[in-house]
This record gives structure tokens, C-alpha cells and sequence, in this order.
């Protein structure tokens, strides 16, 4: 079914402006991220890579509102999450992002069906199970909503976790090595699910280290290098036309 936002595709969803984190380490103040600007447009898809340590998932959690920058700021669907307070960047995250963790984070007590509800319960939404069991079904698993993470294979857990992030429709789907914990077949299976998501209309935005997934795909590609971004094919091409 496609996006409610699919008309958007060329407006901006996500953008990072002169972003700088800095934090403290005994050995003086450490700077993980440095000066990244870039503007991601709504149905965009875009990989982050870069080696570990090269800033990539706090970048992540900076777009997503989880952590506030140093300097600079975040654009997200147009509103500026520096100048809202805690409560309000998880009100905005809640309706218009869906976040995906390396280590799936589902609850174990409680089924599939379940762990992509929650977010839909604690919205009140009278929809909830409904919209779960639809989303579900979206990412491939609809004959296993009553079973619970220990009884799920690896990927068919982070299938779980992409359907409870895409379950309250968000403008831009954020995963954060999304693959790292899973063996070749299931990583495949993922990007493919990526390149249906984003087919929908949803941007994506997704930090990974497995370049040759990336390079045989047509996702935007952005490199950091400590700290700093190094190259964005967007520029490289708009240099080449």
C-alpha cells in the first residue's frame, strides 16, 4: 500500500545543519561529531558508512532527537528538535520516525503481535492490534504474531523491530546496523525489506558497515570519517552533471 507521504518525494524531511557533538573523556573533550550538514528528502534512501568509531550512531541518535547536539541542529519534517524539550522530541520521534537498534530491543514476555502494539498503546490508539497485525504481515510475518523473540529466528526479530518502528507510519525510517547481528541470508532479506519500505514512500536513513550490500543497491551513500562526513555521492553527482 503506499505511503500517505508519498506525494512528498522531493520535500525535505530530515536535515542536519552544521551538527557538532562533543563529549567529556579523561583525556579532555572529545569531539565525535563534527560540522555534518546534509538534507535528506522524503522516499530518499541514504547509507552512512564508515569504519567503527566514526561517529555513525551517535550522528544516528542526533537525527532521531535521542541526544541533543554540542552546536548546529536537526530538521525533522521542518521542526527544530533543539528547541523542544525531552517530552517534546519524543512526542515528534513518536510520530514521525521509526528508530531500529542494532540488538532488536523487543520485549521477551511479550509475543510479536505484542512488542509492535506497545508503541500504539501507549498513543492510545484504538487501532492497535489491527495496525499491528497489518504491519506484520507487511514485513513478512504474519503467521508468527503469537510467538515470542526466544521462539523467532535472528532476522525474523528484526523483522519484528522494523514493524514496530514502521507501525505509527513515520516520515523516516532510522536503523542503525541493522544487519550486524545477522548471518548473510537474513542480512539480504533485510535490505531487501528496506528497498520495499522505501519503495512505500518512507525515506531511509541506515548506518551500515556492509558496503558491498550498499554498492550493489541505489541508496545514497555518505562516508564519516572521524567524526566528519568525507563524501556524499548526492555532491559527487551533482558534480559529475
Amino acid at each position: 500500500m503506499p505511503s500517505a507521504h508519498a506525494p512528498m518525494i522531493r520535500s525535505s524531511v530530515l536535515k542536519a545543519e552544521n551538527l557538532s557533538k562533543q563529549v567529556s573523556s579523561p583525556e579532555g573533550p572529545l569531539t565525535i561529531v563534527h560540522g555534518v550538514s546534509f538534507d535528506i528528502a522524503a522516499g530518499e534512501s541514504v547509507a552512512i558508512v564508515g569504519a567503527s568509531g566514526a561517529g555513525k550512531s551517535t550522528l544516528l541518535a542526533l537525527l532521531a532527537g535521542l541526544d541533543l547536539p554540542t552546536t548546529g541542529r536537526v530538521l525533522l519534517a521542518g521542526t527544530d528538535l533543539t528547541q523542544l524539550d525531552e517530552d517534546g522530541r519524543a512526542r515528534l520521534r513518536a510520530q514521525r520516525v521509526g528508530f531500529v537498534f542494532q540488538s532488536f530491543h523487543l520485549i521477551p514476555a511479550l509475543t510479536a503481535l505484542e512488542n509492535v502494539m506497545l508503541p500504539l498503546e501507549l498513543a492510545g490508539r484504538p487501532d492497535a492490534r489491527r495496525s499491528a497485525q497489518e504491519t506484520l504481515a507487511r514485513v513478512g510475518l504474519k503467521d508468527r504474531t503469537g510467538h515470542y523473540p526466544r521462539q523467532l529466528s535472528g532476522g525474523e526479530q528484526q523483522r519484528v523491530a522494523f514493524a514496530r518502528a514502521l507501525v505509527n507510519d513515520p516520515f523516516v525510517l532510522i536503523a542503525d546496523e541493522p544487519t550486524g547481528n545477522l548471518d548473510e541470508r537474513a542480512t539480504r532479506g533485510i535490505f531487501q525489506l528496506l528497498r520495499e519500505i522505501n519503495a512505500s514512500g518512507t525515506a531511509v536513513l541506515m548506518a551500515t558497515h556492509n558496503l558491498d550490500l550498499v554498492r550493489s543497491s541505489d541508496y545514497r551513500c555518505i562516508e564519516m570519517n572521524h567524526g566528519e562526513v568525507v563524501y556524499d555521492s548526492a555532491d559527487a553527482k551533482q558534480k559529475a552533471g
